[in-house]
């Protein structure tokens, strides 16, 4: 055992640890405190609630200490994150099961946790301090090697990203790649400083240390220990509010800026386009770079891929959605006209029958009548007795005005939609755009009245037997919206339809991954000529099998698809009239 108890190298170490706690506690207050009271309520009862507990425990190690996430998405990138994060979380409490289990140091006369706090650090450097058994030394050096095999396929990832299965990463500023060196030099100097013990190496494992920590709360790296507490705040059910404060100022800290929505972004099928991916607007706006960051807000399709593919499940589109409706556009909105619109009272209906089911059809079916028509047939032939709400004509559903951050229009729509469709007294609405069943599930208060969009309806109406199709020949494909699949996860009812009436063939990327049409009413900076490429894209992804048809169940994505698709673009509804 080694005659020393204390050496001066171990204080850069001890100057940054010291530094990256302090700067930690004074965050985590700050982002409790800047917490609307009834958010805060949530998360001191979330951390006592035991079905909460289990989640969180199993999220702290799962997602960052393990990275289950990305390897599920990409075995190489997994096994390079939970190398570095779960082999240097074990190389810490090996370090400190030995300091209990070995003789008291020399010169030291306390034990257990006390001899943790008066000289913590011990297990950082402990082969400089103590001689450890052979089963210790041979798990150090095993977890140690671990650690180094994932920083050499960091290296690898950065020098030629395309070997890993990445083909963009995010390019960053000189405060990264410091910390970023730092971190892949940190434990090749520790290997050499144990095997050697030459004081030299010592120093530069200690000083390379102190960097990585002084540093990380300046970059992408400070997501370490912020990821920890956003799956608390997560967990317990809290959501964004404003851009840069509270539980949204957890979730940019939290971004590991690991690149891998870039290349799922559909706007990323233009190279130009791909420093408007989330990467970057979550960097530009920790960073404060609001002009930047409003201007990616607003350029983003909204169609929750990042989101889908985050491996810390942050979510950005809300962020960019706060971001904007920070935003004063300066527009006047009058809204009397919601007043006596007149439209689609269902309480005069002619038949003074209560409708079982009531029919939004919504601005976009609106102008894409043949599926109207198709839901009208499917209704009939199904003997439902049902009320058309905006036959007409009516008001919007309110999704556009909150995509653009204006929630005080959007919530006057909203209001006089749901006067008239409560007033119908059905039980059930059905919608056959899914950015309108989007708002209706999240935003509208219509208790006791079932919602569904016409995918999940028609489905419904198949399995009962109250509509009667035909099975043919045609080979289909099937094109998930966003608004439907990503946001609530509609993915089996719209194929079961398929199959009821045709053949189902794959798309290339389908489900959670499907490729945004490019018609989305998320963006307002894209041009015509970059939505093009975006559709484009998708529509080849749908070819990938050879399709007769493509069904999808958007009236936009219909809409957009048949300018680009060299096969004919069909709702669902349209293809199971044909069958019916």
């Amino acid at each position: 055992m080694n005659q020393y108890i204390f050496h001066p190298f171990v204080l850069p170490f001890v100057l940054g640890m010291a530094f990256v706690l302090t700067y930690c506690l004074v965050g985590l207050v700050r982002i409790i405190a800047q917490l609307p009271k009834d958010d805060r309520k949530k998360l001191w009862r979330s951390l006592v609630t035991p079905k909460t507990a289990w989640a969180n425990i199993r999220d702290l190690f799962g997602d960052c200490l393990f990275h289950v996430k990305i390897w599920k998405r990409n075995p190489i990138l997994g096994y390079m994150h939970s190398a570095i994060a779960f082999g240097w979380f074990m190389i810490i409490v090996i370090g400190h099961v030995m300091l209990f289990t070995l003789k008291p140091l020399q010169g030291v006369e306390v034990e257990g946790f006390a001899r943790t706090f008066t000289n913590f650090y011990y297990p950082i450097f402990y082969k400089h301090f103590a001689t450890e058994t052979p089963v210790f030394a041979f798990l150090m050096d095993f977890f140690l090697l671990v650690i180094i095999s994932g920083i050499l396929i960091a290296v690898v990832k950065k020098i030629y990203s395309k070997i890993v299965g990445v083909k963009r990463v995010t390019k960053f500023g000189f405060a990264d790649n410091l910390v970023r060196f730092a971190l892949w030099t940190i434990f090749p100097f520790r290997l050499i400083a144990e095997k050697s013990n030459i004081m030299a190496f010592w120093w530069l494992y200690s000083i390379d240390l102190m960097i990585f920590m002084c540093m990380l709360p300046f970059t992408r790296y400070m997501h370490i220990p912020t990821e920890a507490l956003f799956i608390l705040l997560q967990h317990a059910g809290l959501k964004a509010r404003e851009p840069r404060k509270g539980y949204n100022l957890a979730q940019l800290y939290s971004c590991p800026s690991c690149g891998l929505c870039i290349d799922a972004c559909p706007m990323s099928v233009n190279d130009k386009n791909s420093g408007n991916t989330s990467a970057y607007f979550m960097k530009m706006m920790r960073n404060g770079d609001s002009e930047d960051a409003k201007r990616i807000a607003e350029t983003c399709l909204m169609c929750g891929k990042c989101v889908m593919i985050c491996p810390v499940s942050i979510e950005s589109c809300d962020i960019k959605w706060s971001q904007r409706a920070a935003t004063p556009y300066y527009i006047n909105s009058d809204h009397s006209y919601l007043d006596d619109c007149g439209c689609g009272d269902a309480s005069n209906a002619s038949n003074c029958k209560t409708p079982s089911v009531v029919y939004f059809a919504g601005c976009m079916t609106q102008l894409t009548p043949k599926i109207m028509r198709s839901m009208k047939q499917i209704m009939d032939a199904a003997g439902d007795d049902y009320e058309f709400l905006d036959k007409d004509g009516g008001i919007c559903c309110g999704r556009p005005m909150l995509l653009s951050g204006k929630v005080a229009e959007a919530q006057a729509m909203i209001a006089k939609n749901t006067e008239l469709i409560k007033k119908s007294g059905a039980k059930k609405l059905v919608l056959s755009c899914p950015i309108c069943y989007k708002v209706f599930k999240d935003e509208y208060q219509l208790e006791s009245i079932e919602i569904q969009h016409h995918t999940q309806y028609i489905n419904e109406l198949i399995k009962n037997g109250k509509l009667k199709v035909n099975k043919g020949d045609v080979n289909y494909v099937y094109h998930d919206p966003c608004e439907l699949g990503r946001a609530f996860g509609v993915y089996d009812e719209p194929r079961e339809v398929i199959e009821n009436v045709g053949n189902l063939r794959k798309a290339k990327s389908e489900k959670e991954l499907s490729i945004c049409c490019g018609g989305s009413l998320g963006s307002f900076n894209l041009t015509q000529q970059e939505r093009d490429e975006i559709t484009q894209n998708s529509v080849n992804d749908l070819m990938f099998n050879n399709p007769d048809e493509i069904v999808t169940a958007c009236p936009l994505c219909l809409k957009t698809f048949a300018k680009k698709s060299p096969v004919q673009v069909k709702d669902i509804a349209e293809i199971v009239c044909e069958k019916i």
